[in-house]
């Protein structure tokens, strides 16, 4: 005798954010008149390009035979680098070393024609360093130069001294953390406390949810976790729509949110906006080889978006066209207006 097949466990279906065409084309122009102040851990990206053709007789390793190197703007300094290639206005702040790396971190900025004067150089803390050794489109392996504890007090003295003198000359705030320090409990309360002074900007924060950092992130206009982070942050697993909408629903309440916009890979973007329902964003990506810095591309539209004028879910979607197309270059990349006018349409 045949079972009855079981019944079907209904999931809320959201509604998804309908696609732009050219007679809704966001007025990317506005970018030019955004100015945007990016905080957080400045990194320098090297990129060591080669070809493996043999094993080491040393050991059973790979042999990369070199052929080129890159130093790129990475961490916070890589959403600088989006802000500006999309023609908007940008400053970093953050805390270095006092090395030559952090001259030539300095020279980098520089050529974006973006100030330097956010940076804060310290003797107790080398300039954050992520070396990628990547042969035939693959990564091989990575290693990082860094310290990562907390801000001291001097470190923190000037920052917050940056941000008395130069807060209110900014449309927007991004906090990109990526945990090695610069985004304390110190600096968030300071933040918070000058930008309710200044009457209110919309500030983004990209978070890197580890144990008892949580609050760090209260209080955001948005915060941009992709799925793995917010399972983090909410404590519970997202297999389904309804997960997605509990656990976004479960940030916006514990961290007083204005809205939570995940980034789920190939499965999209879904932001939640307090009082408005789930919306859910099919992926623009056609080809992924690299996801290094997607999350910085999306914070840099995200609060270009916001800074121009545009409603969360219209920069949410521009962000995600935004992200589809960084996925398919190789490395810490950027995305021009040209590149994005294009995708849209």
């Amino acid at each position: 005798m045949e079972r009855p097949l079981p019944a079907l466990r209904r999931v809320p279906r959201f509604p998804r954010l309908p696609i732009m065409n050219d007679s809704s084309l966001p007025p990317l122009e506005k970018f030019s008149a955004a100015n945007i102040l990016v905080i957080g851990d400045v990194i320098v990206d090297h990129f060591i390009w080669g070809e493996v053709n043999r094993i080491s007789p040393e050991a059973p390793v790979p042999v990369v035979d070199v052929r080129r190197e890159d130093l790129l703007l990475g961490g916070a300094a890589n959403v600088l680098s989006n802000i500006r290639s999309l023609g908007g206005r940008a400053t970093i702040c953050g805390v270095v070393g006092d090395d030559a790396m952090a001259d030539t971190l300095a020279g980098l900025i520089a050529g974006l024609g973006s100030p330097t004067a956010g940076i804060v150089r310290s003797g107790a803390r080398p300039t954050m360093v992520k070396t990628r050794v990547i042969a035939h489109h693959q990564q091989v392996v990575r290693f990082d130069r860094e310290k990562r504890h907390d801000l001291n007090d001097g470190e923190l003295a000037r920052v917050i001294a940056f941000l008395d003198r130069h807060l209110a000359e900014f449309d927007a705030v991004v906090v990109s953390d990526y945990a090695k320090g610069v985004v304390c409990a110190g600096l968030m309360d300071a933040l918070h406390a000058r930008l309710r002074s200044l009457g209110g900007r919309p500030l983004i924060i990209d978070p890197k949810p580890k144990a008892g950092r949580m609050q760090l992130f209260a209080g955001a206009t948005v915060i941009t976790p992709n799925n793995g982070e917010a399972e983090q942050l909410a404590g519970m697993s997202i297999r389904s729509e309804a997960d997605l909408q509990a656990a976004a629903a479960r940030l916006l309440e514990e961290l007083r949110l204005q809205a939570v916009l995940i980034t789920r890979g190939e499965a999209g973007m879904a932001l939640l906006e307090r009082g408005r329902q789930l919306f859910t964003i099919p992926t623009k990506a056609r080809e992924v080889f690299d996801v290094t810095g997607a999350g910085d591309t999306v914070v840099a539209v995200l609060a270009l978006g916001l800074a121009a004028g545009m409603d969360l879910r219209r920069a949410a979607n521009l962000a995600n066209h935004a992200a589809g197309i960084v996925v398919g270059k190789l490395g810490t990349a950027t995305v021009s207006i040209a590149e994005l006018q294009e995708a849209i349409r």
